[in-house]
């Protein structure tokens, strides 16, 4: 059974595949072999049909994430998927009934949907206006800003305190 943690991080991955690379966005899905191999390490089959859907998940994802679209966008995905309780020992489980090679997109969508839910507002993009990745903040006090403070975080900090000196030193 995957946990929350695990569908969070997989979500996350999924939505940070396509990051800039020295100032280009490089689709880290594009390839389809590796695509396959990505998709096969996250539970899926690995078809091309697949790995359609799971890339008009992420984008409508990404967008909605970033503001550019409203989350209604994200319906057509979830078509005719339903969800079943299943009754255990352990209590009630609900099975999600999507076609197979709509599930792992399904499955993005609805981890969104319950950190929507359970993290609000926790997951946001990069602060970094040059950077396309996300970042779900699990901290304390819910200010992280950076995807990566070693990377952008430091890259923004290290702008800030060359503006503030060069705007100094022209006063």
């Amino acid at each position: 059974m995957v946990t929350t943690q695990e569908q969070q991080d997989t979500l996350l991955e999924l939505l940070n595949s396509t990051p800039v690379v020295r100032g280009v966005v490089q689709d880290q899905l594009a390839d389809p072999e590796t695509a396959r191999s990505w998709q096969q390490a996250h539970g899926g089959s690995g078809t091309a049909e697949e790995h359609a859907w799971l890339l008009r998940a992420r984008d409508a994802l990404q967008d909605v994430v970033r503001g550019g679209r409203p989350a209604a966008s994200l319906a057509p995905l979830l078509d005719g998927v339903t969800s079943r309780p299943r009754v255990s020992s352990e209590g009630v489980s609900w099975e999600l009934d999507a076609p197979e090679e709509r599930r792992m997109a399904v499955e993005a969508v609805m981890a969104w949907s319950a950190l929507l839910e359970t993290m609000s507002g926790r997951l946001r993009p990069c602060a970094n206006p040059e950077c396309r990745r996300f970042l779900l903040d699990r901290s304390k006090t819910n200010k992280a800003r950076w995807c990566s403070m070693a990377i952008c975080g430091n890259r923004m900090k290290a702008r800030r305190h060359y503006q503030r000196t060069r705007d100094g030193a022209t006063e």
